[in-house]
């Protein structure tokens, strides 16, 4: 059994998708983000940066209770319990790994940030809006010229964990300044992915928990002080 530490956030979304995909037994366990429950002494002790997701596997390495932290992490875990999802050839393999960490390392963080300055910031920080608008443009100008070349997943004719860790993301493409007219590959693929029946089943999880960002004790656990505070 895995126990899922989550919100319905695109890094949510990701291990979600994983699970329901393999048709793995878990359990919800919803983190209020919100509310400030990621700051909770018993979610640090299993997420120390505390971020959703984290899981504990009862049935770990060597049988024993294993606990993980960070989306990308938990999907390689996850493909490597299961052995599905991520190619088994040498090639296959260092491609979906290669668009995993472009997932990781830019397509979330940066559309985090224009969804943050665009929606999210108390003023309009004009530089800020206009940088992370641009930098959200040319991400999806790379992924859009990607699947130009593959035709039909990310890393090439197989859907993978890097299809399921960046589709949550485009998600709120319209947030980040896109327009899928614009690039109509990513549409194509953003279409496809969200057919699946495993992902319709997975962006229900905590769905009827997601409320408007109004609270400003909400803001303050999420983007302000509450944020920096020692524990």
């Amino acid at each position: 059994m895995i126990d899922l530490y989550t919100w319905p956030t695109p890094n949510g979304h990701k291990i979600h998708i994983m699970l329901e995909e393999c048709a793995l037994p878990y359990a919800i366990h919803a983190v209020d983000i919100g509310a400030g429950e990621q700051f909770d002494p018993e979610f640090l002790a299993i997420s120390p940066n505390n971020k959703i997701p984290a899981i504990v596997d009862s049935d770990g390495p060597g049988g024993k209770p294993f606990t993980l932290f960070e989306s990308g992490a938990i999907l390689l875990y996850l493909a490597g319990k299961t052995g599905r999802f991520l190619p088994r050839s040498e090639r296959g393999k260092y491609r979906t790994l290669e668009w995993l960490m472009f997932q990781m390392g830019g397509f979330g963080p940066m559309l985090g940030q224009a969804h943050h300055f665009r929606i999210y910031a108390p003023e309009r920080i004009e530089y800020a809006y206009q940088r992370y608008t641009r930098e959200a443009a040319r991400l999806y100008g790379v992924l859009d010229r990607r699947l130009a070349e593959t035709g039909a997943y990310i890393a090439g004719g197989q859907y993978t964990i890097a299809d399921m860790a960046l589709w949550p993301w485009a998600r709120s493409h319209a947030n980040q300044g896109i327009d899928f007219a614009d690039y109509p590959q990513v549409g194509r693929w953003f279409e496809k992915i969200g057919a699946r029946p495993a992902v319709k089943r997975a962006v229900k999880v905590l769905a009827e928990r997601r409320r408007p960002l109004v609270d400003e004790q909400a803001k303050a656990n999420l983007f302000g002080g509450e944020q920096y505070l020692r524990r």
